[in-house]
């Protein structure tokens, strides 16, 4: 592989991460409820993914056995949970607080792993759960749940441990389906879990102006993001982008402090650097031992 080749990967695994850690930002954006914004994402998102497979790829890899639409529905009912525990996280506490508590699902997939893939759990692993604890502790304000803060935290965690899950389901899956149009049915089947919720609940109705972000949440920040993400694959390592990925928190924290004015705490940021940097570092051990 040549320099250019490898310029072009990094950067865009890079702008596929600023996608991400943006898109947590929509949570203070939006007034509308989480419910309604993983539901306007997850529709925009998914129509946004069948135009490019419709347009731009092949049409192999379609839906084959009902096997196939069972592990569809189960990821989009992931997705769906994961999604509005991050961003019920994100409204009743912070961005940062939101990003860095789902950041721990490196955390639970360390113990997933030995469960779901037979895989031995190493000193390393016990090690970086130990300092993700750590930090979750320096992140949570107390463990007063009347504390909005303290929900927050808890909500992100909650939402790591759900995309945990998920990320274990999509290795089973993901190996015979193509990556993009897994995407587009993890998103639709998530659209379509979201709807009887809502129904009962009935949130209050998103407003011109929440539409217009919606549209823009999932096309350019959930489908783009996907896209871009899964395409950087093609061309650098996969232990390249698992440091990388890592660094979404750090791009939100500090969007978050210029376009929303959100200053976290010390106590916060010495966590957020514990964790962060124990995810990154685990991203970068799994991707070597993976190699042959």
């Amino acid at each position: 592989m040549n320099w250019s080749a490898h310029k072009k990967g990094i950067c865009l695994i890079h702008l596929a991460t600023l996608l991400f850690g943006f898109s947590g930002l929509f949570g203070k954006f939006l007034s509308c409820s989480s419910l309604v914004i993983v539901f306007g994402r997850t529709v925009f998102a998914a129509l946004t993914l069948f135009l490019a497979i419709r347009f731009f790829t092949d049409q192999e890899g379609a839906v084959k056995t009902g096997r196939h639409l069972g592990w569809y529905a189960l990821q989009g009912l992931l997705l769906a949970v994961h999604w509005c525990a991050f961003f019920y996280s994100i409204q009743i506490s912070s961005v940062a607080i939101g990003l860095i508590t789902f950041s721990t699902f490196p955390l639970f997939v360390t113990f997933m792993e030995p469960a779901f893939f037979k895989e031995p759990l190493t000193l390393f692993n016990v090690g970086c759960a130990v300092a993700v604890f750590i930090g979750i502790c320096l992140v949570v304000p107390d463990l007063d749940l009347s504390n909005q803060f303290t929900r927050g935290a808890f909500w992100g965690i909650f939402s790591g441990f759900t995309f945990a899950l998920l990320a274990m389901v999509n290795r089973k899956n993901v190996k015979t389906l193509h990556p993009i149009r897994v995407s587009l049915f993890q998103n639709l089947f998530a659209a379509l879990f979201l709807l009887f919720p809502l129904l009962i609940t009935s949130p209050a109705p998103p407003g011109i102006r929440d539409i217009g972000l919606l549209v823009i949440l999932g096309v350019i920040f959930t489908a783009l993001a996907h896209t871009l993400f899964i395409s950087s694959l093609s061309i650098i390592s996969a232990q390249t982008a698992s440091v990388i990925i890592g660094l979404e928190p750090v791009y939100g924290i500090f969007l978050a402090l210029f376009l929303l004015s959100e200053v976290p705490d010390l106590k916060t940021i010495v966590g957020g650097i514990i964790i962060i940097i124990t995810t990154m570092a685990a991203g970068w051990q799994s991707s070597r031992s993976a190699q042959p």
